[in-house]
């Protein structure tokens, strides 16, 4: 049995170009802005790209955390604590996640909405739930610029190859 493989494909080198330019942007929101919870923007950023570059799977998981965030912040408003707030929050998002066909994607909606509900301090602070609502809505908008732009030189490629192969006949 072969356990471990010493060649990476152009696919999965993709994969990790756009996880490491993910992570490099996320990071310098976090670090100019250290009041701000930004960590939480690059933990989004990377669940959104898959290692075969599926672009329809990167859109899904975008929409999946919008969902979950959304969830998160509708129900960190409901009179209710604890335990109870939490699977309230993963019941819901799964219950929406099959309704809005994301099958594929629930994991990640449900980080979502694990992130806007956790509370690091005794009180609940609306500010808090809404600080990382915007900041794994950004770590979201980080990962659809990259996909697109990596689509957009797919393209790009794709056509040029196409080009030459129609010039050349």
């Amino acid at each position: 049995m072969r356990y471990l493989r010493l060649s990476i494909s152009s696919q999965e080198i993709l994969y990790i170009i756009k996880c490491v330019i993910g992570v490099l942007v996320c990071y310098g929101f976090y670090a100019a802005f250290p009041e701000y919870p930004f960590y939480w923007s690059i933990i989004s950023a990377v669940l959104v790209f898959t290692p075969d570059n599926d672009q329809t799977l990167a859109f899904d998981r975008i929409k999946a955390n919008f969902l979950g965030s959304s969830v998160g912040m509708f129900v960190y408003f409901m009179p209710i604590h604890g335990a109870i707030l939490f699977c309230s929050g993963v019941v819901l998002t799964i219950f929406l996640g099959l309704i809005f066909k994301l099958e594929n994607t629930i994991r990640p909606a449900l980080a979502a909405v694990i992130i806007v509900l956790v509370q690091e301090n005794q009180h609940k602070d609306w500010v808090v739930a809404l600080e990382r609502v915007g900041c794994v809505l950004l770590g979201c908008f980080v990962s659809l610029c990259i996909t697109l732009v990596f689509t957009k030189v797919a393209w790009a490629k794709f056509y040029y190859k196409l080009q030459y192969w129609f010039k050349r006949k």
